[in-house]
C-alpha cells in the first residue's frame, strides 16, 4: 500500500473518529489543532488505526508520535515489515 493509499484512509478514520466529514488533516496536524483530541479520542484514533491496517502499536511507538506524518510513516514501516 503506498503512503498517498494510507493517508487516504487514516483522513477517513479522523473523519469518523471526531464525526466530522469536514475534517481535513495534513502531516504536520497534530493534537493542538483538533478542538476535540484529547487523550480518550487518541486512544479512539490508534484502535481505529489498528483495526483498518491489522496491526498493533507499541505504546513506547505512539508515546514518540508528535503529528499524523510521523503515524503514517509508522503504519507504513510496519506495513512492509509485514
Amino acid at each position: 500500500m503506498s503512503r498517498e493509499e494510507i493517508f487516504q484512509k487514516v483522513q477517513e478514520i479522523f473523519r469518523d473518529v471526531f464525526d466530522d466529514e469536514e475534517l481535513i488533516i495534513s502531516d504536520k496536524t497534530n493534537s493542538d489543532e483538533i478542538e476535540d483530541w484529547d487523550s480518550l479520542e487518541h486512544i479512539s484514533l490508534i484502535v481505529s488505526m489498528e483495526k483498518e491496517f491489522s496491526m498493533k502499536f507499541d505504546i513506547k511507538e505512539v508515546n514518540k508520535l508528535e503529528n499524523v506524518g510521523e503515524m503514517i510513516d509508522l503504519i507504513k514501516r510496519k506495513m512492509d515489515k509485514a
